[in-house]
């Protein structure tokens, strides 16, 4: 188990983008946190520091908090590639999919057990009696009742889930159930994907958001984007008069390196290119394998400018994660099966994990320069991956599935496709975006405005204070609170 660094960064920075009414209740909230945890640290434990939403979601939130003046620490657990086959395991299941189609019987829960009493070993003893701990996502349901005997007030957050419960997911509930089931607290981004065994008032509902100041989202002129994707080799532009600067986490300054090799194969895209992108893990429930057969398919109905990249990081660089080499693999084995034509305007890239400030800046890059950002999801628990391009203003087509549903109102901050398998729907509204530049305008206008009224941080944090102020209020081992609040 390692500790990850936060530096605090004052909340004044998110205040200035709200509206003034909206700002002094933040302001005010903040005051409460301060009265309220006083004495107390605020843990939050995951799986990993970088790779994902969630470890993406807890940079932004935890810096506000230390912002704020709250004690705040994060901590990744220590796992050996059994444990985490075991946890992509839960991660499928739970969205009702089969995955690796291995077992979750008691095997499993030795293995699972084991690795998370050693990480227990190096927690609980830091972990004082009142404090609050997060624990994310299956990999971490096993501290509850360690952290729980300590005295803390535990809640478990997960990120994940399906909106109709099938055989696998009450696999996957029923493997969880017995280590989460005496959570202080429960979260949620969607209350459908509760089971009904979670006590109502026990439930909370708290959905993403976005930090809009960090690499990954902050704004950036057209000739940094073209500097940045220039110098990776990602797309042939102009980079004249660009810069490659980009703002770590830290505050300091970091530069986009010179690559040659994120283009997994084939060339950089071409100068003049318009380009369709969905960035995510590889991940099969992510569907890349689907986008590029979807796309390539249709190619003839598309605009003859417009390429396809599929960007995913590289899959050395996410430990938590044995399945993305194979559907990386595969989707490689797609693009060669394609006719030479096809090839040349379907590109695959995988992007540097060793720098993830770098890797924010070309997503955020490539998230501006794109024509139209898709999400084909098969399942989805949220989906920051569409947060992020509709605040940028971009003209987004997602499955309607989880919480990428509560993002995107079709027709006016998006476009749904309710079958994620139906390529010909997907095609025909790919066309439709890049037919009508006055459609997808205004589809991203709306997309920006919603992230601005529904998903920027400061509800977040008001949400949390929230939970923290009935916890608090209950006392150790107490466990009857008041329902969250509802999801937007």
């Amino acid at each position: 188990m390692r500790e990850v660094d936060i530096d605090a960064v004052p909340l004044d920075r998110l205040a200035g983008l709200l509206e003034p009414a909206r700002a002094a209740r933040l302001a005010r909230y903040v005051d409460r946190a301060r009265e309220i945890l006083e004495g107390r640290t605020i843990w939050n434990v995951n799986a990993t520091a970088q790779g994902g939403g969630v470890a993406e979601m807890l940079q932004a939130l935890l810096a506000y908090t230390r912002g704020a003046g709250v004690s705040t620490r994060w901590l990744v657990l220590a796992g050996d590639p059994a444990f985490f086959a075991i946890t992509k395991r839960l991660h499928n299941v739970l969205h009702g999919m089969a995955g690796d189609g291995g077992p979750l019987g008691l095997q499993e829960q030795v293995v699972y057990h084991e690795v998370l009493e050693r990480n227990a070993a190096t927690l609980a003893p830091m972990v004082r009696p009142g404090d609050i701990v997060l624990l994310h996502d299956p990999q971490t349901a096993g501290l509850t009742r360690v952290l729980t005997e300590r005295g803390a007030h535990v809640v478990w957050r997960c990120h994940i889930g399906r909106d109709t419960p099938t055989e696998l997911t009450e696999v996957g509930w029923a493997f969880l159930r017995p280590h989460i089931e005496h959570a202080a607290a429960f979260i949620f981004s969607r209350r459908a994907y509760a089971p009904d065994w979670v006590p109502t008032d026990r439930l909370w509902v708290i959905p993403p958001s976005l930090d809009p100041f960090t690499a990954k989202n902050v704004d950036l002129t057209p000739a940094d984007v073209d500097a940045a994707l220039h110098e990776a080799a990602l797309k042939n532009t102009t980079p004249d008069h660009g810069s490659l600067a980009f703002t770590r986490r830290d505050g300091s300054t970091g530069t986009v390196r010179g690559h040659r090799r994120l283009m997994v194969d084939g060339p950089p895209m071409p100068r003049g290119a318009r380009f369709v992108l969905q960035v995510s893990r590889w991940d099969r429930l992510k569907d890349m394998a689907g986008v590029l057969t979807g796309v390539a398919g249709h190619l003839s109905d598309l605009p003859r400018d417009v390429h396809l990249l599929l960007a995913g990081p590289d899959v050395a660089g996410v430990s938590d994660d044995p399945e993305g080499a194979e559907v990386l693999q595969e989707c490689r084995g797609l693009w060669a099966t394609l006719p030479a034509r096809a090839r040349r305007r379907v590109h695959l890239a995988c992007l540097p994990m060793d720098d993830v400030d770098e890797n924010a800046h070309l997503v955020n890059a490539l998230q501006r320069r794109a024509a139209v950002v898709v999400q084909k999801s098969l399942v989805e628990g949220f989906g920051l991956t569409v947060t992020e391009p509709m605040w940028k203003a971009k003209p987004v087509l997602a499955s309607a599935v989880g919480g990428i549903q509560d993002q995107i109102v079709h027709g006016e901050s998006g476009l749904l496709l309710q079958d994620p398998q139906d390529l010909d729907a997907f095609a025909t509204m790919l066309v439709d975006l890049l037919t009508d530049e006055e459609y997808a305008r205004l589809l991203g206008t709306g997309a920006r405005s919603r992230v601005r009224d529904l998903f920027l941080g400061d509800r977040h944090l008001t949400q949390y204070v929230d939970l923290f102020e009935r916890l608090v209020a209950a006392g150790p081992g107490q466990e009857q609170l008041t329902t969250g609040s509802a999801a937007p």
